[in-house]
Formats: C-alpha cells, structure tokens, sequence
C-alpha cells in the first residue's frame, strides 16, 4: 500500500508526500491522522520511496509520512534559481502543517537532515523532535562541488538495464572503495525508463544547483538553536565523521549520539534492522512525552 498526498510547497510547488502503510487505528500514543507524527526527509537525488521500509514498521506505532522534496521522486521539479535552503525548510513546514502532523519528530537523511534541523531552529513550535542521519554541520567547500559536477559527468546515461544501474552504481563507480550492492539499489530506485534507455528522475543540473545552497557555509549555529532533542546518526563508514558527529551533539542543547558498524552514508537504506535499533527508542520517547 501506498497513498500519495499532494502538498502546495513554497511558491505554489506541487510536492508528493506518501505514506506506505495505514497509521493505527486505535494509538494510545496519539499518532493517527491530524495528530502529531512523523515526517521523513530523504537526502540529495534520493525520494520517499527510501523511507518505504521504515516508514511501514514505524506505522505500527506512528503516523510516518515521507515527502519527495523538490526537485525529487514524483514532486515538481520547478527552474534552477527555485533550489534554496529557504524552499526546502519552507516545503517541510509546509508539508506539517497540510498533513496535521505538528508538532512532529523531523527524520532526516543528509541534506534533508539539514532541512530538518533549519526547520526546527525557524519554527520550533512544528517540531517535537530531530534525527539527523549522515549531515555534517561543516561546510564542504568549493572542491566538493567541483568533484560532484565531475562525478554526474561521468555517469555512463543512458543504462540500458535497470540491472546494468545496479552494477555500475553498486561496483563499478570509481567513487567506490569496495562494491555495495545496496548502493546500487538505491540508484535504482530513482531511475526512470525512456526511449534510449534508463536515467534519472532528476536533473543532475538541479541537484548541483541544491547542493550549492550548503556547501560552502557551516550549519553550526542554526544547530545550536535547535531546542527539540535530536539523535545524530552516523555510519561508520559514511560521510559524517565520529568528532565532528560528537561535536554536533555537544552543540546542540539536547543532543544524543549513535553510530551504527557496517554502513556507510546510506545507514537507514543499507543496514535498516540496525538503524531502526536506535532510531525507534528515541522516536518513541519523544512521541509519546
């Protein structure tokens, strides 16, 4: 099952927001329809359909909504000068509040990580509570961007197979150190078959042009504001380093830290039985205080 829920994002956007189970029907923990829940940000190219195994175990308990944000999965995908921080932060606010999900726990995955923090420092009566998974709070810099636009460069577009995606993103990526089969699923689920064969939901154009509202600023300050409790997520592999991870926890007021072995950046998708370990305690703490 999946339901699709059109929301109006900022500038009149057309957003898809999906929940992939039914909420319960009975919840003593207050989580159904129009009640206080969840909402899940995926990360840069990904698109709520990454939440769909999640979203499905947390539905036993709460209602879990993910939103594909601009730019992503099946919302719109508007002109490059529409990509800001101010667009996404506003879309998630108003993905709330359409969904009557406030005050709601923000889960986030890299850049919609830091969306949800943005979120809650801008309006913290929408937010009760924040994971953020594999964001860091520093900024990355120009080099970062120029190797991005060279790594979107060299993708072989079009796939002729969804299999020969699998494989190229899954082992034969020189981004990677050794061959990840998740990785290659991941990418898989955001191609799109044409006449030539196999691309992308999203422009690469327009990604760049998303990633460019962060990368070169630290997101340090607007972390410390965040006044909700927050678990920060890394894996062990993956982009967020252990001091910077432990950093971020020390900055913020309410700050909590788990690390999950045999991840990379993809911890939710790749190692889902371990990430919901310590992402569900923490959501069901804050969602039923």
């Amino acid at each position: 099952m999946a339901r699709r829920i059109e929301v109006t994002g900022a500038g009149g956007a057309r957003l898809a927001a999906w929940e992939f189970a039914d909420p319960p029907k009975e919840d003593p923990d207050g989580a159904g329809p129009g009640t206080p829940g969840l909402l899940l940000l995926h990360g840069l190219m990904g698109r709520a359909s990454h939440w769909a195994a999640s979203a499905r175990r947390l539905a036993e308990r709460h209602r879990a909504v993910a939103l594909d944000q601009r730019g992503h999965g099946q919302s719109a995908k508007p002109a490059e000068d529409a990509y800001t921080r101010e667009a996404y932060v506003a879309d998630a606010e108003a993905a709330i509040e359409q969904l009557g999900l406030a005050p709601a726990v923000l889960v986030g995955h890299a850049m919609g990580a830091l969306t949800a923090w943005q979120l809650a420092a801008k309006r913290p009566d929408l937010v009760r509570g924040l994971v953020v998974c594999d964001m860091r709070a520093s900024a990355l810099g120009a080099a970062s961007q120029r190797e991005w636009t060279d790594w979107f460069r060299s993708w072989p577009v079009p796939f002729a197979t969804l299999a020969d995606v699998r494989r190229w993103f899954g082992e034969d990526d020189p981004w990677l150190e050794r061959p990840d089969p998740a990785r290659g699923a991941f990418y898989a689920e955001v191609m799109q078959e044409g006449p030539d064969g196999w691309r992308p939901v999203f422009s690469p154009d327009r990604m760049l042009a998303s990633r460019e509202t962060w990368v070169y600023d630290a997101h340090w300050e607007e972390l410390a504001q965040v006044r909700c409790p927050t678990l920060v997520v890394r894996g062990l592999d993956g982009e967020l380093g252990r001091a910077e991870a432990q950093e971020m926890v020390r900055v913020l007021p309410h700050g909590e830290y788990a690390e999950i072995t045999d991840a990379g950046h993809l911890v939710h998708y790749a190692q889902p039985e371990a990430w919901r370990s310590v992402v569900e305690p923490f959501l069901d703490r804050v969602l039923t205080a």
